[in-house]
């Protein structure tokens, strides 16, 4: 009896130790999975933004004078 009673204690404690290998195994997985799918969508976004445009591009300058009455600020 002490035999049958021992072999489903080394039975299950096996079972329990390899379920537990199989759920770190598959976490694993999925956090490397996480990972590459978030570096992904970082590369891409990054490919992905537009060039920043100059808006001001060929502004002319301020152009200040006096012509007697006051100072003239042409913007």
């Amino acid at each position: 009896m002490q035999n049958i009673r021992a072999f489903f204690v080394i039975v299950s404690a096996i079972a329990v130790l390899a379920m537990a290998a199989l759920l770190t195994a598959s976490l694993t997985v999925a956090f490397a999975g996480i990972l590459a799918v978030l570096s992904l969508g970082r590369v891409l976004s990054a490919r992905l933004k537009p060039v920043p445009v100059r808006a001001k591009a060929g502004k002319r300058e301020m152009r200040v004078w006096n012509d007697g009455r006051g100072t003239i600020i042409d913007l």
